[in-house]
C-alpha cells in the first residue's frame, strides 16, 4: 500500500526534514517497508528501508550527531513517502528497485548496470550455440554469466572447433540441401547439408554441455587424444589431423577460461578497494570450476561512506535484476548478510550463500580481486583527473565561463538524403556515457539533403522533449559540440536560442581544406579558433568527434541495410510474415513472385484465391 503524505511548505532551516518526520509518524503503521525522502521540487532525495518504519523513521529525530550527508539531506527533505510491504525481503527488493530507477543523489548508487552475455544452446534436433543476452525466454540451456561480449564471442568459436555445433540459422537446417561454409572450416559437424545424424550430433551436444556445465576438460581431452591416437594407427593422418587441432582448440579454450584449481562450480567473488573517496568493485564470475571473467564497478556514494556499507548496497542492488548463483564470496562482512541472503533465495527459489572468505584458496581469489579493483580504481582515478584537465582546457580556451562536465556532440550521415539520420553521443568527467546515446531519424522531407535543416530538426526534437519532460529525459549538457563549419554552428544555435537555451555554448569543429585531421577550425560566439597539431585538447576533440561519427555511420548502416531486406511484398497489404515466408519458399525471390502467374501464385500452401489475385495485381496493374 503507499500513502502520498500531503506536501509541506519549504523551510531553509537544517530541522526541515527533522519537522516533515515527527508531524508524519503518528499516521505511519508500524509495518516493514520502503520509505522516500523528496525536495521541494519533486526530486527523489533518498530510498531507505526497515523492518518496522516508525522505530526506522524516529531515529532521524531522535539521534543528534548525524554524519554531514543525513544532514544536508534532512535540510532539503519537505515531503515524506512511504511504501508498506508484507516482510522486510519485499522491502528489500523494493529498495533496490526504486534506488535504480531513481538514483537518488544521497543513496549509494551502482551506476554501471547491465545484462551479462550467456553462451545458449537451444532445444532443436539440430541444437544452436549462440551468444545471448537479455531474457531467457527460449528454450535451451544458458551457461554463464560471462564478463563480456568479447570473451563469449571467442569461447564459441572455440567450441565450435571442438564440438563442431552449428551457428546457422533454423531455415538451413530444414532445407536441408546446402552445406554451410563453417563445415568446410571445420567448425561444424555439417547438419545444414546432411552430413551428420541427429545421434551423433547429440553425442556432441552432450559433450560440449559436460564441458560448459561440469569442466569436465580432462575427460573430453582423453577422449580427442585415443581418437586421434586411432586414427593414426588406422593411417587416417587426415582424420588424425584434425583431432590434433582440437585438442589445441581445447588447449586454448582452457587458457582463456582459466581452469582454477578452486572449487567453485557456481559462484560469484566480489570485493572491492577504496581511496580517495571512490570505489571499484570487482565481481569475478565463477562456473564449472572456470574463471568466466571480471568486471569492474564504480559505484556513487559520498566520500565518507564506510566500504562495508557501499559493499552491502552494491550486491543487494547488482542481483535485483539478475541471476544469483548458489555462493556468493565477499572480502569482507556486510551487514545485512542473513537478510539479502534470504531474500535471494526466495527470489531465486534455492538455497543462496553469502560468505566471507577467510583463508585458503578461496582468500586467494578474493585477495586477486581486490588486486584487480585497485588497479581499475587507480586507473579510474588518473583517466576521471586527465579528463577533468581536458574539459577545463576547454573552457578556458573558448572563455566559457561556466563548469563543462557534460559535452553533447552532434553528427548527421546520410547518402543523397536517403535514409537519413542524426546521431547523439555524450561525454563526461568519467568517458563515454553510452546510455545517453540517441539516433534521430530525419522526419521532415525537406530536411533530409540539408545539413542545416538537420540540425535544426534533431536539436529541435532533443531539446523541446527534454523542456517537455523535465525529469523524465536526459538532463541538458554543459556544451554542445556540432561536427561542421560556420553554417552548423549558426543552425545550432539558432535552435538552442529559440528555446531559451542561450545559456548552453555551442561550439561547431570543421575540418581544413583537404578534410585532414589536425587542421581543423573551431566557431564559437562569432570568433574562428586553431590549436597547435600537438596540443591535447585538440586529440581529445578529435576523439568526441570521431566518435559521433562513427554513431552516426552505423546508426545509418543499421537503417539501409533495414530498407535493403525490406521486401516488395511488405508493400502489399494484407500479406504477413508466414505467407511471405511461404512466398519466398516457394518462388526463391519477391522478383520471381512478380513475373509468376496467377495460376502459380495460387498453387503456393497458404495463399487462397482471393490473396493470389491481390498479389497478382500488385505487380501488374
Amino acid at each position: 500500500m503507499v500513502f502520498k503524505l500531503p506536501k509541506k511548505e519549504v523551510m531553509i532551516s537544517t530541522e526541515v526534514g527533522r519537522e516533515v518526520i515527527k508531524k508524519e509518524l503518528p499516521l505511519i503503521p508500524k509495518l516493514p517497508g520502503v520509505y522516500r525522502m523528496l525536495n521541494n521540487k519533486g526530486d527523489i532525495l533518498y530510498v531507505g528501508k526497515a523492518k518496522n518504519l516508525p522505530n526506522r523513521l524516529k531515529s532521524y529525530v531522535s539521534e543528534k550527531n548525524h554524519i554531514i550527508r543525513t544532514e544536508r539531506m534532512l535540510s532539503q527533505t519537505v515531503r515524506l513517502e512511504i511504501t508498506t510491504t508484507t516482510n522486510e525481503s519485499e522491502a528489500l527488493l523494493l529498495e533496490a528497485n526504486l534506488i535504480k530507477k531513481y538514483k537518488p543523489k544521497f543513496n549509494i548508487l551502482l551506476k554501471d548496470d547491465k545484462s551479462f552475455p550467456y553462451i545458449f544452446i537451444s532445444k532443436h534436433e539440430f541444437p544452436r550455440i549462440e551468444r545471448h543476452r537479455g531474457a531467457k525466454n527460449k528454450s535451451g540451456k544458458y551457461y554463464g554469466p560471462f564478463a563480456s561480449s568479447l570473451a563469449v564471442n571467442s569461447a564459441i568459436k572455440t567450441l565450435q572447433r571442438i564440438f563442431l555445433l552449428r551457428s546457422c540459422t533454423d531455415k538451413q537446417v530444414e532445407a536441408g540441401d546446402k552445406t554451410c561454409f563453417n563445415y568446410f572450416l571445420k567448425r561444424c559437424a555439417g547438419p545444414c547439408g546432411g552430413k551428420i545424424n541427429k545421434e551423433d550430433y547429440a553425442k556432441l551436444v552432450e559433450a560440449a554441455d559436460e564441458f560448459l556445465s561440469k569442466g569436465r576438460s580432462r575427460k573430453i581431452q582423453q577422449t580427442l587424444s585415443a581418437q586421434m591416437e586411432n586414427a593414426s594407427e588406422e593411417l587416417d593422418f587426415e582424420k588424425a589431423a584434425i583431432v590434433r587441432d582440437k585438442i589445441k582448440s581445447l588447449n586454448i579454450i582452457q587458457s582463456s577460461l582459466t581452469i582454477s584449481d578452486v572449487n567453485l562450480t557456481e559462484a560469484d567473488v566480489i570485493a572491492g578497494y577504496k581511496e580517495s573517496g571512490k570505489t571499484c568493485i570487482q565481481v569475478f564470475f565463477y562456473r564449472s570450476k572456470q574463471n568466466w571473467g571480471n568486471q569492474a564497478f564504480f559505484p556513487k556514494h559520498d566520500p565518507d561512506e564506510k566500504f562495508s556499507n557501499i559493499l552491502n548496497s552494491f550486491v543487494s542492488q547488482f542481483y535485483e535484476n539478475k541471476a544469483v548463483p548458489r555462493s556468493i564470496i565477499l572480502s569482507e562482512e556486510i551487514k545485512e548478510k542473513k537478510l539479502i541472503e534470504k531474500t535471494l533465495s526466495k527470489k531465486e527459489n534455492k538455497q543462496i550463500n553469502i560468505s566471507i572468505a577467510k583463508k585458503g584458496s578461496k582468500l586467494k581469489v578474493v585477495n586477486l580481486a581486490i588486486k584487480n579493483a585497485k588497479n581499475s580504481l587507480n586507473r579510474n582515478l588518473y583517466e576521471n583527473q586527465n579528463n577533468r584537465k581536458l574539459l577545463d582546457e576547454i573552457s578556458k580556451k573558448f572563455k566559457i565561463e561556466n563548469t563543462i562536465s557534460l559535452i553533447e556532440v552532434y553528427d548527421n550521415s546520410h547518402i543523397q538524403g536517403t535514409n537519413s539520420v542524426g546521431a547523439l553521443i555524450t561525454y563526461g568527467e568519467e568517458g563515454f556515457v553510452k546510455k545517453r546515446y540517441r539516433k534521430f531519424n530525419i522526419k521532415n522531407e525537406n530536411f533530409k539533403q540539408d545539413d542545416y535543416g538537420m540540425i535544426r530538426e534533431v536539436l529541435g526534437r532533443r531539446f523541446k522533449r527534454a523542456i517537455q519532460e523535465k525529469g523524465n529525459y536526459l538532463s541538458f549538457p554543459d556544451l554542445v559540440l556540432i561536427d561542421g563549419g560556420k553554417g552548423q554552428y549558426s543552425s545550432a544555435r539558432e535552435t538552442l536560442n529559440e528555446l531559451g537555451l542561450n545559456e548552453i555554448p555551442v561550439i561547431a569543429i570543421a575540418k581544413g581544406k583537404f578534410r585532414n585531421s589536425g587542421n581543423e577550425t573551431f566557431f564559437h560566439n562569432g570568433r574562428e579558433y586553431k590549436f597547435t597539431r600537438n596540443d591535447p585538447t585538440l586529440f581529445f576533440l578529435q576523439r568526441v568527434r570521431d566518435e559521433a561519427h562513427r554513431f552516426a555511420i552505423s546508426a545509418h548502416r543499421a537503417k539501409r541495410k533495414k530498407g535493403i531486406t525490406r521486401s516488395l511484398l511488405d508493400q502489399i497489404e494484407g500479406i504477413g510474415t508466414i505467407r511471405k515466408r511461404a512466398l519466398l519458399n516457394h518462388f526463391g525471390s519477391a522478383r520471381a513472385v512478380e513475373s509468376a502467374s496467377l495460376d502459380e501464385i495460387k498453387s503456393v500452401e497458404g495463399v487462397e484465391a482471393k490473396v493470389a489475385k491481390k498479389i497478382y495485381n500488385f505487380f501488374h496493374e
